[in-house]
């Protein structure tokens, strides 16, 4: 083999390397989907749910979120398989806080009692200081007219291995979703959360203060750590 074979070769096999790293980084939370989740639209609020999916998976104007039970945050992402972003407990829009508890498929023990018609328990998760500055945040009315966004169901094309590596993500999702957020908070967070999405996610640096109470392990991990409901009804 020639000297400037030799290289063409190395060249090309530090791309696959290379590419193959990329595709594989990100932040993951037990989600893991393999192809495009069914959703549907939670009665009453402008938020879908999977009832397939085995997470607490939603998506609410442009971006799909999930509630992680392991360290009590929340994570948001363009795409429907991550990487996921966490997103502070401030910046959590309140259509995702009010979904009542019976849309949550994985529930942790210490869960357990709690009305299913009646949102979790929030105040107990981030403590009083996030308590105090949202003290509104159970208050909607279901009643009113609450349009969902639009699905972003160009992304059903992307599935297994065709799924794109995150620094694609924004270009692809730009250019075949035109949809724009309307909650504030989505509208500040976004370009955040795409940014770090990128990047391959980010996670929670610890855990909320309510399951550092429960001992700072979360539920039992051996034990099954969440009870696993049967499909949502409302």
């Amino acid at each position: 083999m020639t000297f400037a074979r030799r290289i063409v070769v190395a060249a090309f096999f530090v791309l696959v390397v290379a590419a193959g790293a990329e595709a594989q980084v990100g932040v993951h939370i037990g989600i893991n989907l393999p192809a495009y989740p069914r959703l549907t639209v939670i009665p009453g609020y402008p938020v879908y749910y999977a009832p397939d999916v085995r997470g607490n998976y939603f998506f609410y104007d442009g971006l799909y979120w999930v509630f992680n039970v392991d360290d009590g945050y929340w994570y948001s992402s363009s795409w429907y398989n991550g990487p996921w972003v966490v997103v502070e407990p401030d910046d959590v829009p309140q259509p995702l806080l009010v979904v009542p508890y019976r849309y949550y498929r994985v529930r942790p023990r210490y869960w357990s009692g709690w009305a299913l018609d009646r949102p979790p328990r929030w105040g107990d998760y981030w403590g009083p200081r996030w308590y105090e500055r949202h003290r509104d945040w159970d208050r909607w009315d279901r009643r009113a007219k609450h349009p969902a966004a639009p699905l972003p169901s160009y992304q059903r094309r992307y599935s297994g291995n065709r799924y794109p590596a995150p620094s694609e993500h924004a270009t692809i999702h730009n250019g075949q979703y035109k949809y724009r957020p309307r909650d504030d908070r989505v509208r500040e967070s976004q370009s955040k959360i795409v940014e770090r999405e990128s990047r391959g996610g980010e996670k929670a640096s610890g855990r909320a203060e309510f399951i550092e109470k429960k001992g700072g392990g979360g539920p039992p991990q051996k034990r099954g750590r969440e009870e696993r409901p049967g499909k949502g009804r409302d």
